[in-house]
Formats: structure tokens, sequence, C-alpha cells
């Protein structure tokens, strides 16, 4: 059979290239989709470093700005502004920059540990979880809190004592800190 000039068996080749090149299309876009996961996940991952080093270069711009006796910079700020210099504001900062970089660095069960025993009592995983978060930790996953509760379930430190309510097992020693098994691991 013939449609104008072309036969049947020439539809169906076309038909056949066709489906293959559309085929090859979905492969490609899917292919192309996890590479663009990939690269976000990388994004993601190379943000949090930048903000980590920011909040670090911060710390050390901080430290070098307490070890100078005078606090020559808050004074010439002050008296450009026709103030008497006060370190008020600036130890206002200096509060608010440590408490933010308070647990930086550690892990879940050494950031709680020291959370515990500056609190003094029991808390709940939510609330660990978000003075953590303030102090500087980074805590990934869907379910942080959850993550927060199993992290310390598994730690010999701590004592689960109603759901998701955690305190500190009796202390013994520096390695406690560490978050080394103090039963000898």
């Amino acid at each position: 059979m013939f449609y104008r000039g072309v036969t049947v068996e020439d539809f169906k080749d076309i038909i056949t290239g066709l489906e293959q090149r559309i085929h090859v299309y979905k492969s490609k876009l899917q292919e192309l989709q996890k590479k663009r996961e990939k690269i976000e996940d990388e994004i993601k991952t190379v943000k949090k470093y930048l903000e980590l080093a920011e909040t670090l270069y911060r710390v050390e711009i901080e430290k070098v700005k307490w070890a100078q006796p005078s606090n020559q910079l808050t004074s010439e700020v002050e008296k450009e502004k026709g103030g008497k210099p006060t370190s008020e504001g600036h130890d206002h900062s200096k509060e608010i920059l440590l408490e933010k970089t308070k647990y930086a660095g550690l892990s879940v069960p050494q950031a709680t540990f020291l959370l515990l025993k500056e609190a003094g009592k029991p808390l709940h995983a939510k609330e660990i979880y978000q003075k953590l978060t303030e102090g500087g930790v980074r805590i990934r996953g869907k379910t942080p809190v959850t993550s927060v509760a199993i992290s310390l379930s598994r730690d010999k430190r701590f004592k689960k004592i109603a759901p998701n309510t955690f305190t500190l097992v009796e202390e013994t020693g520096p390695e406690t800190l560490l978050g080394k098994n103090p039963a000898g691991s």
C-alpha cells in the first residue's frame, strides 16, 4: 500500500526509528537528572562548608579583637561616632557569637553531653535538637529529632527516662566527654 509514494514498510521503519530516538532521549534525560541531583547535593555540601568556614573566620577575627588589650577598634569607632568607648555592645556580640558556635565541630553525642551537663536536668530530643543547631551542630536527615534520639539511645553515656527524653548516666572521667565507652571499649 502506498500513501503519497511511501509504503507501509517505510512507515514502520520511520516509527521504529522514532521510538528508538524517544528511548535514547528519555535515557539521556534520566542521566542528566541524576547528574543534576548529584550537583545539587554537592552545592548544598559546599554551601554548608562555606557557612562553617565563614563562621570560623568570624570567630578567629573576634579572637584577635579580644586579644587586643585596649580594644582599639571599638574605641576608634565610638570616637568617630562622638561617643564614649564602651565594650557593652562588643560583649553582647561576643556572647551571641559564642552561643552560635558553642557546639560547632562536635558530634551529636559530644555536644549533647555538654548540653545536659549544663542543663542539669533531662531534656527531650526536640529541645536537644534545637539547642544543638543553635550552637552550631549540623544535623542531617529528614527527621533530625529522630536522628538525635537514635544517636543518644546508642550511646552509653545517656539514659532514656521517658519517650525521647534523655539524661546523663553518671560520669567516670574525661573519656566520657570524648565519646569513649567508659565501660571499656
